[in-house]
């Protein structure tokens, strides 16, 4: 799934052995995956914080948990240490983590974001615009956020009913329905005003 490095293991030990507490250990995702804003991230996981799904891994003076969501975007990724006259640099390099991998048996939010960033987005883009997925709440109900030429907007609510959450609704027959959060009484960068 993923390498981590012997000098990258070194540096994770060194640094987890500095931490308050017992047993804390590094847990990795992806945020966003398979979209172009796709983030791996490494961060403290104490006793306790690993997530249901996750995978613990046991290594030489610490354990890791990668996030079961994220294995297939962590396929070939590598953790890497690298010592500099700063002191050095952790790099994650994962080739898969934008890689579009959704089917229907993907997470909501998974699906959400493919339908987001690879058919509505780009045609938002032509009018400066942008709609992220910022959760899912109660009854499947998927909170969007818009950005760029549509954040105050006139023509949102046509963008959000017509284009936006007919398909979302069309393409995730299990999506409860969409909720804009975004605050549109901000209309400098509006395309329509």
């Amino acid at each position: 799934m993923i390498e981590i490095s012997e000098a990258a293991q070194n540096y994770l030990r060194d640094l987890l052995a500095k931490q308050e507490g017992e047993e804390v250990g590094i847990r990795v995702f992806v945020a966003q995956p398979g979209t172009p804003h796709a983030e791996t991230c490494i961060a403290y996981c104490r006793k306790g914080e690993e997530q249901e799904g996750d995978i613990p891994v046991a290594y030489e003076g610490f354990k890791a948990w990668f996030e079961g969501r994220s294995e297939k975007y962590l396929i070939e990724a590598v953790v890497d240490f690298q010592q500099d006259k700063m002191g050095g640099q952790l790099t994650i390099k994962a080739p898969n983590a934008r890689v579009p991998n959704v089917d229907v048996d993907s997470p909501m939010e998974d699906r959400i974001n493919y339908v987001l960033y690879n058919e509505i987005n780009p045609g938002l883009a032509s009018h400066g615009g942008m709609v992220t997925l910022l959760e899912i709440v109660e009854d499947n109900i998927a909170v969007l956020q818009f950005g760029g030429g549509c954040q105050g907007c006139s023509a949102v609510d046509i963008t959000l009913k017509n284009g936006v959450e007919k398909t979302l609704m069309e393409q995730i027959p299990d999506l409860g329905g969409i909720r804009d959060a975004t605050d549109h009484s901000e209309t400098e960068n509006a395309y329509y005003q």
